[in-house]
Parts: structure tokens; C-alpha cells; sequence
């Protein structure tokens, strides 16, 4: 396995492609929503994805302050399948922290998780900072976290 962070720029026709339909396969197709994806924000991200065998097995992006929040923020979190129970959504996120910490010099994080994963979120230092609000139907809450 190996992982890759880099910006929308510099991602290579194939590995967007990647990345997007494990995004539509998990979060359109598994769990039933219907929303609109390609929302904009994709372009200034930084995208932090894990090869396996030709395929993208977990991704997420990382979000500048301003874009979604104040804060720098985290989305977009996808593990295949096949691929859940090898921590591999922990890996990911640890892996988007550090890089968080070493590329911007800080890290405050806001996100908005699915209420169903929130004590994931927890687990990695992350404070419920929200009531529960729906998002395409969805129970979410957001949550942060000052790793400085």
C-alpha cells in the first residue's frame, strides 16, 4: 500500500478518477445519498489517498481556513469496502494531521462528522463543538480539535 497527498493540480487524470468513484461508492451508492460531490471545494485541496493493487482504498481532503470553516478542515474521509477493519480511516487521518501540523504550522481542525462515526473522531482528539444537524439527511455534528 501506498499513500499519496497532493493537490487537485497534480493529481493525474486516473487518480482523480480513483478517487472520486470511491467517494460515489461509498458515500452516494452504500450509503444511499444523494448530493452533489463535485462541490467546488476540490479544487484548492489537498488530496491524501492510499494505493492498493491500481486501486484508491481510502481517501479524504484537506480544506485551507476559509473554505468550509474558519479553521483548516478535513472531508471527504472514504475506506473501500473491503478494505474497513484494517485501520486504515485511522492511518489516513493520522496521516492528514501530521501533514496538517508540518505544511501550515498549526493545526486547528473543525469537521463535520457523520453522528454514527463521531466517537471515531474522538478517539482521535476531536471535541463536539455543535448541536446534531442533518446533512443530506444525514445526522452530523461538527467537531474540533487544537493539536498545537
Amino acid at each position: 500500500m501506498i499513500w499519496k497527498i497532493k493537490k487537485f493540480k497534480d493529481l493525474t487524470a486516473e487518480e482523480l478518477y480513483k478517487i472520486l468513484k470511491l467517494r460515489s461508492s461509498v458515500f452516494v451508492v452504500e450509503q444511499e445519498c444523494i448530493y452533489q460531490d463535485c462541490d467546488g471545494k476540490d479544487l484548492d485541496a489537498y488530496h491524501l489517498f492510499c494505493m492498493d493493487k491500481n486501486k484508491v482504498i481510502a481517501t479524504l481532503r484537506i480544506l485551507d481556513k476559509g473554505v468550509s470553516y474558519d479553521e483548516i478542515s478535513i472531508g471527504r474521509v472514504a475506506v473501500d469496502k473491503e478494505y474497513r477493519r484494517n485501520n486504515l480511516g485511522r492511518k489516513a487521518m493520522e496521516e492528514a494531521l501530521n501533514f496538517i501540523k508540518c505544511t501550515y504550522g498549526e493545526a486547528k481542525i473543525k469537521i463535520s462528522a457523520q453522528v454514527y462515526i463521531k466517537d471515531f473522531y474522538k478517539s482521535l482528539g476531536f471535541k463536539e463543538c455543535s448541536k446534531e444537524y442533518l446533512e443530506d439527511d444525514i445526522p452530523h455534528i461538527e467537531m474540533i480539535n487544537n493539536f498545537i
